[in-house]
């Protein structure tokens, strides 16, 4: 468990990285917390914060889109309980096909496999759709389709 990548270890290690160097003092009060609590939470004694601290935490280290994924997938496996990471629930609320389509999965219990078609189906149609699009307004005209 001693090289298991955690969100205290990930946070910490990211920090470490910044150019310029930022300190866990500083980084404490650029993310609102107490050194005591920063310093906490990077040697895993406490879970992740909430997501605003967390989004401030990612615009601090500078985080790339993978990065700050993986920053709140981590911060997720930090909590003593099931937890899904912070960027998603809004998302989720807010849009009823994502709630059905992720209920319809669990009742199936759907595979790695078919989560990776189903991902993998997704930009495909984004593009057919824009193509769809872009073809029905060429030359500034909208066409119906019967």
């Amino acid at each position: 468990m001693g090289d298991e990548m955690t969100f205290g270890k990930f946070i910490r290690q990211k920090r470490l990285e910044t150019d310029p160097y930022i300190s866990l003092r500083k980084m404490a009060e650029l993310v609102g917390l107490s050194p005591v609590h920063m310093s906490n939470i990077e040697t895993d004694r406490e879970a992740a914060p909430k997501k605003d601290v967390l989004d401030k935490i990612a615009l601090n280290l500078r985080l790339d889109k993978q990065g700050t994924e993986l920053l709140y997938d981590l911060a997720a496996e930090s909590k003593h309980y099931t937890a899904i990471p912070s960027d998603l629930p809004e998302y989720i609320s807010a849009n009823e096909y994502a709630k059905i389509a992720l209920r319809v999965a669990r009742d199936v219990d759907a595979t790695d496999t078919e989560w990776i078609e189903f991902i993998e189906k997704i930009p495909k149609s984004i593009l057919e759709l824009i193509t769809i699009f872009n073809s029905r307004i060429s030359g500034n005209k909208i066409s119906k389709t019967k």
